[in-house]
């Protein structure tokens, strides 16, 4: 059949069963849906795996189209009445990734329309399905592997910082507060990481791929869930996720339901190989290993170097949260009064570039801190307000306690304090235990 090429035993049969499913043919909406599809997760997904280079040309070239695009299309086809952001925010929801999608449909909708008309006599697409398959379970893998490698060495949910163990509940926003459950338990960051790495790292193996897809379906379920339940801005991108892990596993749904549904025999599901040449497939193989190696290995070190950074402030000579014994204001000793609106209740140094001033009613107030340590010195700004600024000077007669003194708000400050042991916190003290006589539910 290809003269002298030889076919493996599993290619030959791939290849009968491509042959066989051609005189059948799919049906006209199974050809439709999967043009679509095909079309729409490519816009949606790409440049993958292109953005995962060191260098991100070809993903700033991208993102610079949609940049132009998607605002003319919110000013003069949606007539949005309001400016459409371009810039990255922290947020996957916002206004600008609705319009990109809106977009992405109605480019993928038209690229059917025409593909239909141009191809019209085609009756199936095994073996486009098949590169399909491979190029959304890279993307869906990569996407799980970084999620996992980000919470396994917790990186994406640290530990609560300082100023949130001052915080009460009620002030907590729905994400803020999910942020510290999740940062609360190192333990379930790892389990969580290591179940998102592992449906990731099965998706890279061609035989284990439904079963990662199955790990991922469950796992990104309940991080759609969180999302919704707690107002993330991940809600696109974790449903786009989800919607593929669903794809993927959908292509043995049959088989599935036949043997935990039905307790009937099946028989295997033969892909249309990539290619005909069985060099070629060992080729592709190699390197979907050698891509996901990467991911694992390069998402790692990124989580790690991201902890460190979270790690660095406890190393600022200031670093903690400070109660405040001694205060005067303009010369004047001010006591610990509730009603006292200039009075400093704690002072809180999380890290060498903010500083944050919890006042005597509760409420706080962060600035921008430049810290020399050799000067003993705090440069303090407001990012709100360029004109205004601060200088203080410090000293630690011992290692519980600081002493501040200065120029703040136009008014001399000096005040003594103590170091707080935040490990003492509840939230940070209760630790796990085996046997409960009680709920210890606070």
């Amino acid at each position: 059949m290809m003269g002298d090429v030889a076919l493996s035993p599993e290619v030959q049969q791939s290849v009968a069963l491509d042959d066989s499913d051609s005189r059948s043919g799919w049906g006209l909406a199974a050809r439709v849906t999967f043009r679509f599809a095909f079309v729409y997760f490519a816009l949606y997904n790409f440049p993958f795996p292109l953005g995962l280079l060191p260098t991100s040309y070809a993903d700033e070239r991208w993102e610079g189209l949609w940049h132009k695009l998607v605002p003319w299309v919110g000013a003069h086809a949606l007539h949005i009445g309001y400016p459409i952001t371009v810039f990255t925010n922290g947020s996957g929801d916002t206004t600008y990734d609705y319009v990109k999608i809106l977009c992405l449909l109605v480019l993928a909708a038209l690229a059917t329309i025409v593909w239909s008309l141009l191809d019209g006599k085609r009756t199936e697409y095994r073996r486009l399905q098949s590169w399909f398959l491979l190029y959304i379970r890279l993307v869906l893998g990569s996407a799980m592997i970084t999620y996992g490698a980000f919470k396994v060495i917790q990186a994406q949910f640290p530990a609560p910082s300082l100023t949130r163990l001052l915080e009460p509940y009620g002030d907590s926003s729905p994400m803020g507060l999910l942020w510290t459950l999740m940062g609360a338990s190192k333990g379930y960051n790892i389990f969580a990481g290591a179940a998102e790495m592992l449906g990731g790292i099965l998706l890279f193996v061609p035989q284990l791929a439904t079963l990662g897809a199955l790990i991922s379906v469950g796992v990104i379920s309940n991080i759609f869930a969180l999302n919704m339940a707690y107002d993330t801005p991940v809600k696109l991108y974790s449903f786009h996720l989800l919607l593929m892990a669903a794809i993927i596993a959908g292509f043995d749904a049959r088989r599935m339901i036949d043997v935990l549904l039905l307790n009937r025999s099946t028989e295997p599901r033969m892909a249309a190989p990539l290619f005909r040449r069985r060099r070629l497939q060992q080729v592709m193989l190699g390197l979907q290993f050698a891509l996901g190696a990467y991911v694992v290995c390069d998402y790692l070190y990124q989580s790690h170097a991201q902890a460190r950074t979270y790690a660095q402030g406890r190393e600022m000579p200031i670093y903690g949260i400070w109660a405040v014994d001694q205060f005067t204001y303009d010369g004047q000793n001010h006591p610990p009064l509730l009603t006292d609106p200039d009075r400093w209740q704690r002072v809180v140094f999380q890290n060498a570039r903010a500083m944050t001033v919890q006042m005597m009613d509760g409420t706080r107030q962060t600035f921008l801190l430049k810290l020399d340590a050799d000067k003993k010195t705090l440069a303090i700004d407001k990012a709100a307000d360029k004109n205004w600024h601060a200088q203080l000077t410090y000293d630690r007669p011992t290692l519980g306690d600081l002493n501040l003194a200065g120029q703040f708000a136009r008014h001399q400050v000096s005040a003594k304090l103590h170091r707080v042991d935040e490990s003492k916190y509840l939230l940070n003290s209760r630790g796990f235990h085996w046997i409960n006589e009680f709920p210890f539910n606070r």
